[in-house]
């Protein structure tokens, strides 16, 4: 495979170090192309080629990543549907309210479309990628080598993508507000800042890997916490009383309405 990355942004970086960290993909076979210069210094440093013309990448790659701000995808596909050899790639996007009938209407020729939806985790190798798309089962182990790099993947149809962008793509930023929130409880209740941050955070991590190790539902999980006329069903009732669960629901909601519009401008 030859992997070629258009953009070099924090979560195509994460794909790349990670792709080039596994051994699957050599560091010579990877092309990325950005207009920041320290951020291909960077990648450059690891053995990989990078470029400020997107042409380069676009001719040495046999996957393609296009890793930009959903506003930049015009441009992009406008300038590699113009690429000789272009049908034999497999393209893979990474943005939120993009859809694989929008990506093929900037060809004239059949392309191969996988859309996927990851998450800022693959920063640490412990990512969640979505993938969807109606592509031969080989361009789908494909695009799952890549992103099975940086954490999990799963497959879905792609009419459930707007609801994988709140659930999935968006959901860390949820994660680390809770994460603060309970960090700051622990500051005032005088757990020192840093013990804090880190008390939540195992927290959070080990409760998650409850939840996907056991197999039990969240509710039960959080039933055994909860012991009759104990500390935590206080912390539960007054979360309730301030509609813990129906705010997260409604942000989702949001998340979700956002990503719907946005695929129909």
């Amino acid at each position: 495979m030859k992997l070629g990355v258009i953009g070099a942004g924090n979560m195509a970086s994460a794909i790349v170090r990670g792709v080039a960290a596994s051994g699957k993909v050599a560091p010579g076979d990877i092309w990325v192309s950005d207009l920041d210069a320290d951020k291909l210094a960077t990648l450059g440093a690891l053995g990989i080629h990078t470029s400020g013309n997107n042409a380069d990448v676009y001719q040495n790659s046999d996957v393609l990543i296009f890793a930009v701000k959903p506003n930049i995808y015009p441009v992009v596909l406008r300038e590699a549907a113009a690429q000789e050899g272009i049908a034999d790639k497999l393209l893979i996007t990474i943005a939120p309210g993009i859809t694989i009938d929008m990506v093929k209407s900037y060809f004239s020729c059949g392309v191969q479309v996988v859309r996927t939806m990851p998450n800022t985790p693959a920063m640490v190798g412990a990512g969640m990628t979505v993938l969807c798309g109606d592509v031969p089962e080989q361009a789908f182990a494909q695009a799952e080598a890549v992103f099975g790099c940086v954490g999990q993947t799963l497959r879905l149809d792609e009419k459930l993508m707007d609801g994988v962008v709140a659930l999935n793509g968006s959901s860390p930023a949820y994660i680390f507000m809770l994460i603060e929130a309970m960090a700051d409880a622990g500051v005032q209740g005088g757990v020192p800042r840093a013990a804090a941050y880190t008390l939540a955070a195992q927290s959070v991590l080990g409760s998650a890997k409850m939840v996907l190790e056991t197999g039990k539902h969240p509710g039960e999980l959080k039933d055994m916490v909860c012991s009759p006329a104990g500390t935590t069903i206080d912390a539960v009732a007054v979360l309730e009383k301030r509609g813990f669960r129906s705010s997260i629901i409604e942000a989702m909601a949001a998340c979700t309405e956002k990503t719907k519009a946005m695929a129909e401008q």
